[in-house]
């Protein structure tokens, strides 16, 4: 029997399944085509505001801000641009400043949101992703960086990498040790208002390779700070940045929780999964106490630990997360991010629950996972406040 090299092998299963997906993403997206994100019922635009529907109506026969587009049965939609004009005119006529844009005022610092975990499958991307879009709904200025050579939250927001970015354009290029470019250059500017993405792939790798190669040189490089010192260049840009990490402990992810203002830790909530991040978290503990003692920066507004893919009906995971609570008290987020197949049904399409059509689902199924999302993103988002010495909002 003939032997298969396994790099030709695996190498011919690359090239096969890229070819797959690209045919899967055409088919989706024609080439040609600007992936957008899909209107809003005024319902759902009147929720994201914290207003009346009745109200939304009041100003659209009054002519006052963005006119929806009025479909079959009188129902209004708005674009994700009108969302954002309506914000910024009902801004103006406040009484609270940061009522409709709660961004940074000045004086408040980058928020910069680390989503880790050491065990893939607990839904860290998922997390980061919806986190993300849920913060540029609510007026938020957000940058996304994929620091996963795996580049799943770019697959979600629309960048397939082998095919988008065969000539780099990722946060190495940026944080590389030799010709660094500037942060601006590999930003990309996604369909939804307020969220732009700096995309990940393979390139990321590099930096993990380069570094060891640069500490052994002794030249006085510090790559903890790598990071954070490019954010520096574009903080002014942006209120919030999200950072989806790789699910190991590398030199990647220490220099993201350098650069971080506030560390989210997503865990399943099953036995093997939970001794899983208590081994993350006691090589976290050792190899970012040798950064701090070198100089790093390791104190965080917030930390908090999010129970994903929950499943209440289950008799051992709710034991799970009382054991989480008991050992870590508020340190665990009060609301979960509940298991369901309309989360995952929209992934097939390379998509959220907050740009997936919500009637390719059930109702109950929809708003089921929906309002477990926004409890988790309204917990954090009123987390993001309270570091600017505000009270969470509504």
């Amino acid at each position: 029997m003939t032997k298969d090299r396994i790099d030709r092998l695996v190498g011919d299963h690359a090239a096969r399944l890229s070819e797959r997906l690209q045919a899967h993403r055409e088919q989706l997206f024609p080439p040609n085509a600007r992936r957008v994100l899909r209107k809003f019922t005024s319902g759902e635009v009147a929720d994201l505001l914290g207003v009346k529907d009745a109200y939304l109506r009041k100003l659209s026969l009054e002519g006052r801000g963005p006119q929806p587009e009025t479909r079959t049965g009188g129902r209004r939609f708005y674009t994700p641009e009108d969302i954002l004009a309506l914000r910024r005119m009902l801004e103006k006529g406040a009484k609270t400043p940061g009522t409709y844009l709660p961004g940074r005022r000045a004086g408040d610092h980058l928020q910069v949101i680390t989503v880790i975990n050491f065990k893939g499958g607990s839904g860290k991307t998922t997390t980061a992703a919806h986190l993300a879009q849920k913060l540029a709904l609510d007026g938020y200025r957000v940058l996304g960086i994929d620091l996963d050579p795996q580049a799943s939250f770019s697959a979600l927001h629309g960048f397939q990498p082998e095919f988008d970015l065969p000539d780099g354009g990722t946060l190495y290029d940026a944080i590389r040790y030799d010709n660094p470019v500037p942060l601006r250059e590999v930003i990309q500017q996604t369909y939804f208002t307020n969220l732009d993405i700096i995309p990940g792939n393979l390139d990321l790798m590099e930096f993990e390779h380069d570094t060891p190669r640069v500490l052994a040189a002794r030249t006085g490089e510090m790559f903890f700070t790598r990071v954070s010192e490019r954010l520096a260049e574009v903080e002014a840009g942006y209120d919030v940045v999200v950072i989806d990490c790789p699910p190991q402990l590398g030199f990647l992810t220490m220099s993201a929780l350098s650069a971080a203002t506030a560390v989210l830790v997503t865990v399943h909530p099953q036995m093997l999964d939970v001794m899983s991040m208590c081994q993350f978290l006691l090589m976290t503990s050792n190899l970012l106490g040798v950064v701090a003692d070198a100089g790093g920066d390791m104190s965080y507004d917030w930390m908090r630990y999010l129970v994903t893919r929950y499943e209440p009906g289950d008799g051992p995971q709710n034991q799970m997360v009382s054991f989480m609570r008991s050992m870590f008290g508020e340190h665990v987020l009060n609301h979960t991010a509940l298991k369901s197949t309309a989360i995952s049904d929209a992934g097939i399409t390379k998509q959220t629950l907050y740009e997936v059509d919500r009637g390719a689902f059930t109702r109950q199924t929809y708003e089921r996972a929906l309002e477990s999302l926004n409890a988790v993103n309204g917990e954090i988002e009123g987390l993001i406040q309270q570091a600017w010495g505000r009270e969470a909002r509504r």
